[in-house]
Formats: C-alpha cells, structure tokens, sequence
C-alpha cells in the first residue's frame, strides 16, 4: 500500500437492504478518495471483510450474514476478483466478524452466540469447518441478551491467543488454537459490567491495553493485557457521552491510532465519531471531542493504511465517507464520500 491509502479498498454491504454485494474501489493516493471500479454479487450480505496474504497472493475473505451463516474467498491479485471456492459453511447463524489466525479462518456468529474454526488451504481456500466453539450465558437487557450472541473475533497482538467478544453474555473469552487440530479451547473469561453489550474490542499498539467498546452501554472499557498469562483485566470505563443523551445511542467499532495517542469510535443514533485521547502507556482514556461522520448509521470506522485517514460505512445513508485526521489534535474532519447503498463495512489491500 503506498503513501495515503493508495491502491484498492473493498466495501461489504447488506444486499437485504438494498445493497450490492461488495463494492470494489480504487483509493487516490493523494486525497484518499473512493471511486467504484467493480462489483462482486457472490454471497447475500456481505457484511464483513478481511483481506489476508498468503502464499499464493491476497485473498478477500467475507461473512454472509444470512440465517444459514457461510463465508466466501476471492483471489485478488489481479485487477477483477476470482472467486475461490464456493461458500462454505459455519454451521451457525447470522456470522458478523473474521479474522485470519495460525492459517485459520474464525467466524464470529451472532444468533447462534458461537465461535467457527475453518482450516485453510495454502492457497487461501477456506475448508470445512473443524470446529464450532459455543459461548453460554446471557445478561439483564431483555430484548438484547436473552443468549450468547459473539459479535468479534480476533487475535492478540503475540498470535498466542485468540479473543471472542459477545455482547449477549456482557463478556470477552480468551481462547488457545490448536492449529494442528483445528480447535479453539477456553483459556478464561473476562466478565464487564452488566448491560455494557460489548461488541468489539481494539488493542494498543504496544500490546499492553485492549478496548471494549460497548454497544448496549455506550463505554469504553480500559482494559490490562497480559500476554503470557493470557489474562484480560478491566481497569476503568470512559463515558462516550459523560452528560447524558436521550434516545438510542449504539456505538460500533472502535479505532487506535498508528501513534497510540488516539482512540477513535463510531457512535450510531448520534452519527459521530467520538475521540478519545489516550496515555502514553494507554491505560486512560478520555473524551475530548465528538464530530459529525458524515452519514446515518455508522456501522464501521476504519483507520486507512498511512493513518492519516478514517473510513466510515454508513448504513442508512448508504455511503462511506473519509475524514482528514489532524495529526495534532486527532479531531478528524470530513473530506469526501462515496455512495454505497446499506454500505458495512471497509477493507483496504
């Protein structure tokens, strides 16, 4: 990737809310602006992407988001995405969240509260499923967390453990993966506060501090990160709003600068991006601003390659709109948008 973001970034969207399917771009290396180049209409409801180098090239992964859960896989080396495989199967409802861990595709699968491990072939081909790791438990919002509902999966910064977030179980699960054998063993589990609906989490780039973003609670949970022990600590909560505000309020993805200065969340209900300034070790956060995204509905904020910029994808707007970071300050401001009908979700190659 080159200077500003350069090259291309794909966009997932829900084709039940009238989107197309993902949305390939090409990015200016210079203001950083979209502009559509194709479109892959594979899957329903691509809602979430990664895109992973292997050995054979770069490979673009997506959930489908539908009641019979699978992911996809396209080569992406060349100028037009080649499909790979066809979908394959997580055997679980509603998948939200990949990652790519030890040659492992793991889906996170909202309705059904679990976890899907899918070995992968050296060409980047997801296989069938090896395992399914099921969370249990549920919390005391009754329309929200009547069950599991895992909505993140990801690695730790030293590759030795594997992080599942559920925002129906108001807790985050530290797993090991036996690469060997495909499957995912519970190491541990950190409970937050009741009703907090955690969604996704970040970490600083010194690995020391995870953050929750909560979505039934709109937090950020600081949280201590001890990689040898494998032990995730909450250490305090900052207020996304510490005066109050009426209405629905549902933050979604949360953000680290390159520098660890900054933390950055998107706050659906409000339609901002909430800043946060961070310590120099990162383990306090604090509210120093909060601006407009540029759209309805921010349901993904991403930092580009150069971290000079933000991506968001506005849901009910139907676009993905970039904002300037000032290196300073780290307020972003607006500087263009791209219209992408139920847009989801960023990914830049």
């Amino acid at each position: 990737m080159g200077e500003k973001g350069s090259g291309r970034a794909f966009v997932g969207s829900f084709t039940s809310a009238g989107g197309r399917g993902i949305i390939v771009t090409a990015v200016d290396p210079a203001s950083g602006a979209l502009t559509e180049t194709g479109v892959v209409d594979v899957v329903p409801n691509p809602s979430y992407l990664a895109v992973e180098h292997t050995g054979a090239g770069p490979v673009l992964y997506a959930v489908s988001e539908t009641a019979q859960g699978a992911v996809a896989a396209w080569d992406i080396a060349g100028p037009v995405p080649r499909p790979i495989c066809a979908p394959v199967a997580v055997h679980a409802k509603a998948p939200t969240h990949l990652a790519v861990v030890h040659g492992h595709l793991l889906t996170a699968n909202y309705d059904s509260g679990c976890v899907t491990v899918l070995p992968l072939a050296g060409d980047g081909t997801p296989r069938a499923a090896s395992d399914v790791l099921r969370h249990e438990g549920k919390g005391p919002h009754h329309a929200r967390q009547t069950g599991p509902h895992a909505h993140q999966v990801r690695p730790d910064p030293s590759g030795r453990w594997v992080l599942s977030v559920d925002l129906g179980t108001d807790s985050v699960r530290i797993c090991s993966l036996d690469a060997r054998a495909g499957r995912l063993t519970l190491h541990g589990e950190t409970a937050l506060p009741p009703g907090t609906g955690p969604r996704h989490l970040v970490f600083h780039p010194a690995g020391s501090h995870a953050y929750v973003l909560g979505e039934l609670e709109p937090t950020v949970t600081v949280c201590r990160w001890d990689a040898a022990t494998g032990v995730l600590e909450p250490v305090g909560a900052t207020s996304l709003f510490p005066d109050g505000i009426d209405g629905v309020v549902s933050p979604s993805a949360p953000v680290v600068s390159h520098s660890g200065r900054h933390l950055w969340a998107a706050v659906r209900g409000t339609d901002t991006v909430a800043v946060l300034a961070l310590d120099a070790v990162g383990g306090q956060a604090d509210l120093i601003a909060s601006v407009p995204c540029g759209g309805r509905w921010p349901r993904d904020l991403v930092l580009d390659p150069s971290g000079t910029r933000l991506y968001v994808a506005n849901e009910r707007s139907g676009d993905v709109t970039w904002l300037d970071i000032d290196s300073t300050t780290g307020i972003p401001h607006r500087a263009g948008c791209l219209s992408v009908p139920a847009a989801s979700n960023v990914v830049f190659a």
